[in-house]
């Protein structure tokens, strides 16, 4: 009874044998002044800084400023942990709510892509070297990649897996694996809008092609494009006279005996030229824009093409191999061969072409590999 009550908590005050209750707008009883500076390399506390010595203050509030401060903060103030009480690996103590979504993991945070646009491209948080797929630890630094990236990745290429349905890899040079995209539906649209998006390619037309699955099997459709499809030879493969054909960075037109054109002007008078020769068959190079560039009559049955040694040589071309392709005519068709050479040949499709496992893709600029899971 009478017991005076904490203004802070509200909790009745105890007193120790022998101490007295004083009030609290009673000033504290007189002490001796504290000194306010301390010597940081010494340790011993002053009453004024010296000159030329480092010294730091350490004030000490009065009963008045704590008291204030306790009544003020009495009500946000948690209370301590138990003993008996953990603390869970967000920071959050046993027990309490889970209302506040800020102290909710990072990873818990991020959308499905999100996540596996990070796992894809996860860069080591010591580092900052990128990490590849399928490593678990850093090859610079050691630092072991996150349980939810890794666990991400495992969700990312378990998903692919579905039988009898295919994805295309982004090929970035020197076989390295990009982006890669899952054609789940039934079609996908390719180009600068659609499913599969390449809005940085100005080759590519706002819709290039389709991708879509007849009877089980995935064809692939030129949706008059500007540009067209290309599709990588695997040995040899025929093509109507007319056609295009990719070989290093060089496009070519593979056309029939040319019409014969020697006949005289209307005066009786020939032109004058070189000799003629006969051929089956030449190749017209297309530049950029569509303009013709070098044209090359096949002497015997056919051309061959690369970096040196053939009838069509491009030294300076360095995706072009020394032997690529060779180009063929027999019973008035032509048939193009790959030298195996390492970048591979590629011709344009008319329409439509069934695609296969393993099959190599030129939209615009962009290099595609398929691949089928097996059903």
């Amino acid at each position: 009874m009478g017991t005076q009550a904490c203004p802070a908590c509200g909790h009745a005050l105890a007193l120790a044998p022998g101490e007295s209750l004083r009030p609290l707008n009673m000033d504290p009883p007189p002490q001796e002044a504290e000194p306010r500076y301390r010597d940081v390399r010494s340790g011993q506390r002053t009453a004024e800084p010296r000159s030329g010595d480092l010294h730091q203050r350490t004030p000490k509030p009065d009963a008045e400023e704590l008291a204030s401060l306790s009544a003020v903060l009495g009500s946000t103030l948690k209370p301590r942990r138990r003993s008996n009480q953990r603390i869970s690996a967000v920071g959050r103590l046993d027990g309490e709510p889970h209302s506040d979504q800020s102290t909710a993991p990072y990873a818990a945070r991020m959308s499905v892509e999100e996540l596996m646009d990070q796992a894809r491209n996860y860069v080591c948080r010591s580092c900052s070297t990128p990490v590849p797929l399928g490593h678990k630890f850093c090859g610079r630094c050691g630092a072991s990649v996150p349980p939810e990236i890794l666990a991400t990745r495992t969700q990312f290429f378990g998903q692919l897996q579905q039988p009898g349905k295919a994805k295309l890899i982004l090929i970035r040079g020197e076989g390295v694996e990009g982006l890669s995209y899952q054609l789940s539906a039934e079609q996908h649209i390719v180009g600068r809008s659609g499913q599969l998006v390449f809005p940085d390619d100005p080759f590519v037309s706002p819709v290039h092609a389709n991708l879509f699955y007849r009877d089980d099997k995935l064809v692939v459709k030129d949706e008059g494009s500007l540009n067209g499809v290309y599709l990588r030879v695997r040995g040899s493969t025929s093509i109507e006279f007319g056609q295009l054909i990719l070989a290093g960075e060089q496009m070519f037109r593979v056309e029939g005996t040319p019409t014969p054109s020697d006949q005289p002007g209307p005066d009786g008078t020939y032109f004058y030229t070189s000799p003629k020769l006969p051929t089956a068959l030449r190749i017209v190079q297309i530049l950029q824009g569509g303009a013709e560039g070098m044209a090359v009559c096949a002497r015997s049955g056919g051309l061959q093409i690369g970096r040196e040694g053939g009838d069509l040589n491009f030294p300076g071309d360095l995706y072009m191999s020394a032997s690529h392709c060779k180009i063929e005519e027999s019973g008035g068709k032509a048939t193009v061969t790959d030298l195996s050479s390492r970048n591979g040949t590629f011709v344009r499709i008319s329409k439509e072409k069934e695609l296969s496992h393993g099959d190599y893709l030129f939209i615009g600029k962009k290099l595609l590999r398929v691949e089928i899971t097996a059903a």
